[in-house]
Order: structure tokens, then C-alpha cells, then sequence
């Protein structure tokens, strides 16, 4: 059942202008000669402030209100369960998630699973290659110094997860990078962690700039 708290407010101060002027009359006061017209209408309107206002208060619930039961919707009934939901794997960013051992019996990731995910990885694409799913890379670089460093920047980033990428050098100056989990014929969660772990990799300094037009 909700409680609801009543306020209660003092009502706004009213003033009779003889009053205002036998209180407060500048007629009378030391520094009248250097006070206007202007300056006396100032002083009533603040003393006479909340009248002009109004009520900035809280207000008591209205009858509909209290008959909707508002409150139990707001804050809860004293029953009122709470739960603490653990955010899965969709929620998850998977560069933080570590690799697990699969099983050679596990069925591969599904397309549908594997299009859902690829949302979660970045500059990669699913390719399908005699019915095995996998996923692809592409880098396009300076030279074939680039080429070098970023292989090594690869393997050192996948290096605590076990596993890592077929490599392919294309042309002088291109990679290509697949994943997918060869005991099962097709991708798993693996992959897609391996994948994420790439992503992070810098290599702005590897790819050629772009020529500003003036």
C-alpha cells in the first residue's frame, strides 16, 4: 500500500496598503530625497512578492491519482521484488571475454547467430567457402614494412587467447586475415573474441594518408 506525505504551506502574506505604508513608508525616511516614483513601486512589488508568484510548493495528489495507485507504480509495494539481471553475451563487449575449449562434437555457429555477432566486430565480413562459414579481414597498407608490423601487432594481441588467424599477404602491400574453428567446420564464440581483440589494434600509422585537394 503507498503512503503518501501531505504538505502543508503557509498561506501567502497579503497586505492592506494603509498597513504597507504605515510599516513601510519611504515618506518618512532618511533617504527619501534620493528615492523616486519608480524606486517606491519597486519596494511594494517585493514586499508584496509571493502574492504576485504564487505557490511554488509540492500539492497534495489529486483524488484520480490516489485511486490509480500511482504510487505503487513509482516506488514499489512493500512485497515489491527486485532483481539483478546479469547482462549477457549480447551485452558484452567481446574483447573482454576470454576463449574457452571446444568440443569437437559442438555443431558450428549458425548464420543467423554469426550475422548477429558481426555487428560487434568491426572492418569484418562472413564469407562462405565450400559450406564453411568464416570470417574475413582486409588491410590495405603502405608497404611491405607495414605489412610486417602489423602481422606482429596481430599475434601479440591474440597471443593470451591461444589461437590466432590464417594470415595471407596479398600483393606487397595487403592482408588478409580468416578465422573459424577448423574441428567443428565452421566459427564459433572463439572467433568472434579473436576477431574483437584485433580490432583494437592501432595501425593508423601503417595505412597510407589520404592526399588533401586544395
Amino acid at each position: 500500500m503507498a503512503v503518501f506525505a501531505s504538505l502543508h504551506f503557509t498561506p501567502p502574506l497579503t497586505f492592506d496598503t494603509n498597513q504597507l505604508h504605515k510599516s513601510f513608508n519611504l515618506n518618512h525616511h532618511p533617504l527619501r530625497s534620493n528615492l523616486g516614483s519608480k524606486t517606491s513601486r519597486r519596494a511594494r512589488i517585493l514586499a508584496m512578492g509571493p502574492d504576485l508568484l504564487g505557490d511554488f510548493g509540492a500539492r497534495d495528489p489529486f483524488p484520480a491519482e490516489i485511486e490509480s495507485n500511482f504510487g505503487d507504480k513509482v516506488i514499489g509495494a512493500h512485497d515489491t521484488e527486485h532483481k539483478i539481471l546479469i547482462p549477457n553475451i549480447a551485452a558484452l563487449a567481446l574483447s573482454k571475454l576470454e576463449c574457452t575449449p571446444v568440443s569437437d562434437l559442438q555443431a558450428p555457429m549458425s548464420q543467423d547467430d554469426a550475422k548477429t555477432l558481426l555487428r560487434k566486430v568491426i572492418g569484418w565480413k562472413l564469407v562462405n567457402e565450400d559450406g564453411i562459414l568464416k570470417l574475413q579481414c582486409l588491410w590495405k597498407l603502405k608497404d611491405s614494412e607495414c605489412v610486417e608490423e602489423l602481422i606482429n601487432r596481430i599475434n601479440k594481441a591474440v597471443e593470451s587467447t591461444g589461437l590466432s588467424p590464417n594470415i595471407h599477404r596479398i600483393q606487397s602491400n595487403q592482408v588478409k586475415a580468416e578465422l573459424w574453428t577448423s574441428s567443428i567446420g565452421g566459427l564459433s564464440m572463439n572467433d568472434f573474441i579473436v576477431a574483437s581483440k584485433i580490432d583494437e589494434i592501432k595501425y593508423t600509422d601503417l595505412v597510407p594518408r589520404k592526399r588533401a585537394w586544395a
